[in-house]
């Protein structure tokens, strides 16, 4: 198999898989609000499924049932935190700190992105407000130098009677 053929097969198996696909655009493109949003809250929803589970697993004698260690796993993510379930053993631990980094993280982005919008907003605003200023101040230029151009046609036509 040629080299040629063998990229282009890479290529096409990897168009293939969606998830791919759609890693290979977000790390391609800057991602807009929405697809941030879209990733965090994924990657959130990810860590309270998969936290829920896995400290069930891990400690199942705190938690009997998939259901609470999901309701631990939420609770954990959107640094609530009730204490109602505990985490008892080093295991269980483990999860809880990736589980809260999560929730940290979750917490951060979406402040970033609303900071984000006020931000584009102002920056829109101050470049209204410096167009207007700049037109303002072409037109005073404008009428500026229409003034001046009338007095040199004045000037012109009276130097051009004397030498007559």
């Amino acid at each position: 198999m040629k080299n040629g053929e063998r990229q282009r097969i890479a290529r096409v198996a990897s168009y293939s898989n969606p998830i791919e696909r759609r890693m290979s655009k977000f790390l391609r493109e800057p991602p807009s609000i929405r697809t941030a949003a879209s990733v965090i809250v994924t990657a959130t929803a990810l860590a309270v499924i998969g936290g829920g589970v896995l400290i069930r697993v891990l400690d199942h004698s705190e938690y009997p049932t998939i259901w609470i260690g999901m309701w631990w796993a939420l609770q954990t993510v959107t640094t609530v935190g009730y204490g109602d379930v505990t985490p008892a053993h080093a295991s269980g631990r483990i999860v809880a700190s990736f589980v809260m980094l999560e929730g940290i993280a979750f917490l951060a982005i979406i402040t970033a992105a609303v900071t984000s919008t006020f931000v584009v907003r102002a920056e829109r605003e101050r470049s209204v407000a410096e167009g207007a200023a700049e037109i303002a101040l072409e037109e005073r230029l404008d009428a500026r130098f229409d003034e001046l151009s009338q007095r040199f046609d004045r000037l012109e036509s009276r130097l051009g009677k004397t030498d007559t």
